[in-house]
């Protein structure tokens, strides 16, 4: 083979090894050192820069130095043409290669050289740059030499050992960190290779880092022997986008087991129109005709095997048309905001911020009584039997926040919502929907978050005085009497309204929702932070909340203590940036802490960007090798350090384990030394592994097995799955 195409072969294979440490274990731990160079000549005048694409390799050596780079140093060396480097290295002695003006993104170094074996481990490499920025010291040992032949190693040193924190350089300086003989040292193809695509994409999602060193040591325990739990299949639940329904079609690549027919917009839902609903404060108090309607919506999770969840108006009101307005231009005249969408309409509010009192409900609807809800259950159940009986809808869900209907719905409903109306319209509708279908699982009251767990709307309502509404109702908070009432009337009726307690979920903590959200350092860890608040009793929620939320454990004991068997049902929830990886790992995190709990459903709103973090958060847990591998379905118990989650599952033989394993720190390794208690002799180990690149989950090596115990790296910021045997 001509040296052309070795040197070529050798590139790619460079360039290929570079991608695979930019995420996989071995990378060395940077030492930190003073600047080089005080003993060097300091460099000739700046050349100007040559014009090159920033996205290509950048050979500076290779038979000799390629134009733009200089030659400095202070060791003796000789530059011979067409042939390595050679320097004399003894009493320290460096080699500098500088050009000025230098850019570009690079994912590592990489060079060849050749030593006296006397030497042993002696060189040291660093990058170095005017002024007071400090660069590591890496000492090259056998973790950055990816090949040896003959005498010559090659080397690949990673970016972010050498700069982790991306600061301008212009020189790269070898030298010997301890006395070496007056022999040659030979050096050759010294070049700077670019982040592969995929590690750019997880560097800029804010993972794609391997760490430096060994990874703090992290013991973890898989207790097999101790009593599980089954997780419910609807946990890995998802929510329509009714903007992405007709243009999307990656949350069919999920592994989303129920969608979920919610949202503002269909408390309005006119089924007997098919396509009409009114979009509230959302947009200008608008009736629209979808692109699709509840019919299409249930047909499409038919044809994608995904159960439904659909939500039934219990507001009163329904869209009359599709083109109405809640407060037209023409008879409420100019407001603080119009959409000038033909007919004109407003938000409802003054120039000066004040709101408009409403016209009649007529203006955009008309009324849906328990009657015209009950007749809908009963047509989806006739469509279920023509098509053999296999039911269409899974859960139904008695509206949306309705303590906002005041604020999202003013319009047709501008008094806030009080202890009573809530009961009542429970009761009544759910009550028709139980006589139209006996064995329909129905959930409620789908309410927006932590006050409305506690009070009505009515208790916050301006011109009276606070919390009358509760104090009224024994002084009891709002959900433990909703319970406690439904439970009662059950008792008096014979008539189940209730199967399981809804309640959305959203981080108060300014940690943003959907693809919003800041991702600086600080917000990162908050946001992973507030996935605490779901289940941890000791976590104090960084928010206006400013106390322990713990909502999983809070209202299972509100359930126990007031109306018993009740599943639960997180109806919503969102941690933000969903493209980088502070918000994927909120995901992971949250999904395991559902099967953890014992939730019943949850939804996430609405479904994330396609090979996004959070895409592949889901994908951790339903499809990791993208051939079906998942999470099994009894979760095990476990046990993690602070800064790290493991969630363990077994499938009902026992034999097959799958386990999901959390890296939250964005810089340091971790090392997991995996306990298994209880569970038989580890057969088989797969390890796959996720940083953020939009490819997903790629095979790992395996760290050091034994019986019942596995050490394994984890990058950090970092997803990784075991899928295990066990005998």
């Amino acid at each position: 083979m001509a040296d052309s195409a070795k040197q070529a072969r050798w590139k790619r294979n460079v360039i290929l090894t570079c991608a695979v440490l930019g995420s996989s274990a071995g990378v060395a731990m940077a030492q930190q050192g003073a600047s080089a160079a005080k003993d060097a000549p300091q460099p000739p005048a700046a050349a100007p820069a040559q014009t090159r694409d920033a996205n290509a390799s950048v050979v500076i050596y290779d038979g000799g130095l390629t134009p733009g780079w200089k030659d400095i140093g202070w060791a003796p060396r000789e530059l011979p043409k067409s042939a390595p480097a050679r320097v004399r290295m003894y009493n320290h002695g460096g080699w500098i290669l500088y050009q000025p003006k230098l850019t570009g993104a690079y994912g590592a170094l990489t060079f060849r050289f050749t030593a006296p074996e006397a030497h042993g481990e002696f060189l040291d490499v660093r990058l170095d740059a005017p002024g007071a920025t400090v660069f590591p010291h890496v000492r090259i040992s056998p973790e950055f030499i990816v090949k040896k032949d003959n005498e010559w190693a090659e080397v690949v040193v990673p970016m972010e050992v050498l700069n982790p924190r991306s600061a301008p350089f212009d020189r790269v300086v070898l030298r010997a960190s301890k006395d070496v003989s007056r022999d040659w040292v030979l050096f050759d193809k010294v070049a700077l290779v670019p982040l592969s695509p995929d590690i750019a994409a997880a560097r800029a999602a804010g993972g794609g880092r391997a760490g430096r060193g060994a990874g703090r040591e992290s013991k973890m325990v898989i207790d097999c022997a101790a009593p599980s739990r089954p997780i419910s299949p609807l946990i890995y639940g998802i929510a329509l986008d009714g903007n992405r329904e007709t243009q999307d079609t990656h949350q069919w690549k999920l592994g989303a087991t129920i969608r979920r027919w919610g949202g503002n917009p269909t408390s309005r839902y006119n089924w007997k129109l098919g396509r009409a609903w009114n979009t509230g404060n959302d947009w200008y108090f608008r009736n629209v005709q979808l692109g699709f309607g509840a019919d299409d919506f249930l047909e499409s999770n038919r044809k994608h095997n995904l159960q439904s969840a659909l939500t039934l108006p219990l507001i009163g009101w329904v869209a009359k048309d599709t083109s109405s307005v809640g407060f037209p231009v023409s008879a409420f005249g100019p407001q603080q905001a119009v959409d000038e969408t033909e007919p004109a309409g407003g938000n409802g509010m003054r120039r000066d911020g004040t709101p408009l009192p409403p016209g009649p409900p007529t203006t955009t609807s008309v009324q849906a009584p328990p009657e015209f809800i009950s007749e809908w259950v009963r047509s989806l159940r006739e469509a279920d039997a023509r098509r053999g009986g296999a039911r269409g809808v899974h859960m139904y869900i008695l509206d949306n926040e309705p303590a906002l209907w005041n604020s999202t719905h003013r319009d047709v409903h501008p008094e806030p919502l009080t202890y009573d109306e809530l009961l009542k319209r429970t009761i009544d509708y759910g009550t028709v929907v139980r006589r139209a279908d006996p064995e329909a699982v129905i959930a409620g009251p789908a309410e927006w978050g932590w006050t409305n767990y506690f009070w009505s709307a009515a208790d916050f309502a301006p011109g009276r005085p606070p919390y009358t509404d509760r104090r009224a109702h024994g002084d009891v908070a709002l959900l433990p009497w909703y319970l406690r009432s439904l439970r009662d009337h059950e008792k008096k009726t014979g008539v189940r309204v209730l199967d399981v307690v809804d309640v959305h979920f959203y981080p108060q903590s300014n940690v943003g929702v959907g693809v919003e959200g800041g991702t600086d350092p600080d917000t990162n860890a908050r946001r992973i932070r507030s996935t605490r608040a779901l289940w941890d009793p000791t976590y104090k929620d960084e928010s206006w909340i400013g106390e322990p939320i713990q909502l999983i454990p809070r209202v299972k004991q509100w359930i126990a203590e007031n109306y018993p068997g009740r599943g639960l049902s997180i109806g919503e929830y969102n941690f933000g940036a969903l493209k980088h990886m502070s918000g994927g790992l909120a995901q992971a995190e949250a999904l395991g802490r559902f099967g953890q709990q014992g939730l019943t459903s949850a939804f996430f709103w609405q479904y994330p960007p396609e090979n996004s973090p959070t895409f592949w958060a889901f994908r951790a847990y339903r499809d990791f090798d993208g051939k079906g591998g998942r999470f099994q379905d009894v979760s095990l118990p476990t046990a993690a350090p602070e800064g790290t989650s493991l969630f363990a599952s077994r499938d009902a033989s026992g034999k097959k384990l799958t386990a999901v394993l959390l890296n939250f720190d964005p810089e340091q390794a971790a090392q997991a030394q995996l306990e298994f208690k209880g569970c038989g002799t580890l057969n088989t180990v797969r390890v796959l592994g996720y940083s953020g690149a939009p490819g997903g989950f790629t095979e790992q090596a395996t760290g050091t097995k034994a019986e019942q115990a596995l050490s394994q790296r984890l990058p950090p910021y970092s997803i990784t799955v075991l899928d295990l045997t066990v005998k």
